[in-house]
């Protein structure tokens, strides 16, 4: 569990510098334009790090701990300590830049168009949860019970959907790029998984 408290008191510390500087904020936020055209690179991560506000902050660290304290130590579990960090890292962080990469692209010389969060490496750890316990409840608001491979499911479908043409200014396409991440990610790092899934899925009581 050591990284995931590591990712997340960077997280809200750097968050709560860029709350009160905004030249900051400007400096590590995803600017597809300033990526593309200037080579800025370090912004396809550090813009995971950084936040639209509190409740933006709270509500992505809450699900990571909710659900990266258990991956973590079922990547330690599998590979010991320093390769299940170095795992755990790829799919957290790899998470923040696949999920920011299609924007790279299609917004690439737009002036206007900036996002940040750590939304994709959250969306990223979620599906690796699934993945590796389909039949575990996934509590919700008000405490409503549903499996996770049902909730994973209608999460793909909502962002999917979403992405396509939503204006909320949320990047659903940052949860469903991170999702599709997350489940290619630890299917490969884990081959023992896909197994396992199916396993779980056909012999599992789901309520």
């Amino acid at each position: 569990m050591f990284l995931t408290y590591i990712f997340i008191a960077v997280t809200v510390v750097v968050s709560y510098m860029a709350f009160n500087s905004p030249s900051l904020l400007d400096k590590l936020m995803m600017i597809p334009r300033k990526v593309y055209h200037y080579k800025e690179y370090h912004r396809l991560i550090t813009s995971g790090f950084v936040h639209a506000g509190w409740m933006h902050l709270l509500f992505n660290m809450i699900t990571f701990y909710s659900f990266g304290r258990v991956v973590e130590m079922i990547y330690l579990s599998y590979f010991g300590m320093t390769t299940g960090w170095l795992y755990f890292a790829g799919l957290y962080l790899g998470g923040i830049i696949v999920s920011d990469l299609p924007n790279l692209n299609k917004y690439k010389d737009s002036s206007y168009f900036s996002s940040l969060g750590a939304s994709g490496g959250v969306a990223a750890v979620i599906f690796a949860m699934i993945l590796y316990n389909p039949t575990g409840l996934i509590y919700l608001f008000f405490g409503l019970p549903l499996p996770s491979i049902i909730f994973g499911g209608l999460y793909l479908i909502y962002s999917s959907y979403y992405a396509s043409g939503s204006n909320d200014g949320i990047n659903h396409s940052a949860h469903l790029y991170g999702s599709l991440y997350g489940l290619a990610y630890t299917a490969l790092t884990v081959p023992d998984v896909v197994p396992m899934f199916i396993n779980q899925l056909q012999n599992g009581s789901f309520f």
